[in-house]
């Protein structure tokens, strides 16, 4: 028996090399593998094996209902594929690597994570462990359960073979705007006071991915959470909210100027930051350049704005075009704008919204 495995061993070994060479992949990927860590922008079904009432799930209609291939909710909070499929796309996966505990639920955790990577996104996930707690998977808590992965892999594939694969993986993070949203804090001091808590655990999670192996990073930064439909219905004129904007902008220039500190620190630790604000601002200025009716309203919702209702639901009313608008729900965006922000974040053009490098930049590094 112990023969048996020895050669499975070999063999899932092999597999990797020739996945990390991307000599043999079908698809070509650019990368041998994708891990995410995030919210719900980012999550693809962990949210629907976790148990409690209060869990944020997208586990019925109308989420998925463009889902290509079959109109079902998926965990997704999007009509369709998210931001991380797109991304994986770009990439040369077919989509986003499956969910940690779908994986897990499956017996499948490590062949995907061979071959494919693995998500562990959680909707209401934040950076701090009392972000959304009890109901979500924290950032800490999935850099443990990476930890956990990566230490099946190696007893599956072999300690090196796993480091050169992880060194070449894409590690997606995405993660910031749950803390951001149910912050209380009002004063300049207490705005940077939580600025600073943040970083320290988010660049304490990103160095710890980093000591296990990773060294590619794609972060996503906070879109204006200031111009959801959740938070426009509260203004009478459905107008942005510009104070939660000014903290997202300075969350974001806080977390630059952390990624910079620790590439001078980490060697051959490589990043893109993925500017959201940016990104949409744009969108905002001019929907119609991009093909957009609506910029405030939630396409999936009930009331003003549709934002009344909460989550998109089997009751909610729906919009006619579901590419026209920015916003599926009262806070997720549509496949539509998820597709765009993923041709950002690759764009290597004048247009770039990433920095130092863009996302493709980053996968292509050797």
């Amino acid at each position: 028996m112990k023969g048996g495995l020895f050669v499975v061993g070999l063999l899932v070994a092999a597999l990797v090399g020739a996945v990390a060479a991307s000599t043999e992949a079908v698809r070509r990927p650019v990368v041998p593998a994708m891990f995410v860590l995030g919210d719900s922008t980012l999550d693809v079904g962990n949210n629907n094996h976790l148990p409690g009432k209060d869990v944020p799930r997208a586990n019925q209609p109308f989420y998925g209902v463009d889902f290509p291939g079959s109109a079902i909710a998926t965990g997704r909070f999007s009509n369709g594929y998210n931001i991380a499929d797109f991304i994986a796309r770009y990439l040369g996966f077919e989509k986003s690597p499956l969910a940690y505990l779908v994986l897990k639920s499956r017996n499948y955790l490590i062949p995907s994570a061979l071959t494919r990577g693995v998500s562990y996104a959680s909707a209401g996930a934040g950076i701090l462990d009392s972000t959304s707690a009890g109901n979500s998977i924290p950032l800490s808590k999935q850099v443990r359960y990476f930890a956990a992965t990566k230490a099946e892999m190696e007893a599956v594939a072999g300690r090196g073979n796993v480091s050169r694969l992880l060194a070449r993986s894409f590690f997606l993070l995405g993660v910031g705007s749950n803390d951001l949203f149910q912050s209380t804090a009002t004063t300049q001091g207490d705005v940077i006071a939580l600025y600073t808590t943040l970083i320290s655990n988010y660049t304490a999670a990103i160095n710890d991915l980093y000591v296990m192996g990773a060294r590619k990073f794609g972060v996503i930064s906070v879109s204006p959470l200031g111009c959801v439909p959740a938070v426009r219905v509260l203004n009478v004129t459905g107008a942005c909210n510009d104070a939660m904007n000014q903290i997202a902008m300075g969350f974001t220039a806080t977390l630059k100027s952390a990624l910079a500190g620790l590439a001078q620190k980490l060697p051959c630790l490589a990043y893109s930051l993925g500017d959201s604000f940016a990104a949409l601002e744009t969108n905002f200025s001019n929907p119609q350049a991009a093909g957009y009716v609506s910029v405030d309203s939630a396409c999936c919702g009930s009331g003003r704005l549709g934002a009344e209702g909460g989550y998109c639901t089997r009751n909610s009313k729906l919009c006619a075009d579901h590419d026209a608008y920015v916003y599926w729900d009262w806070i997720h965006a549509t496949q539509r704008a998820a597709e765009l922000g993923a041709q950002a974040l690759f764009n290597e053009g004048p247009a770039q919204v990433t920095a130092p490098i863009s996302f493709g930049q980053l996968a292509d590094e050797r």
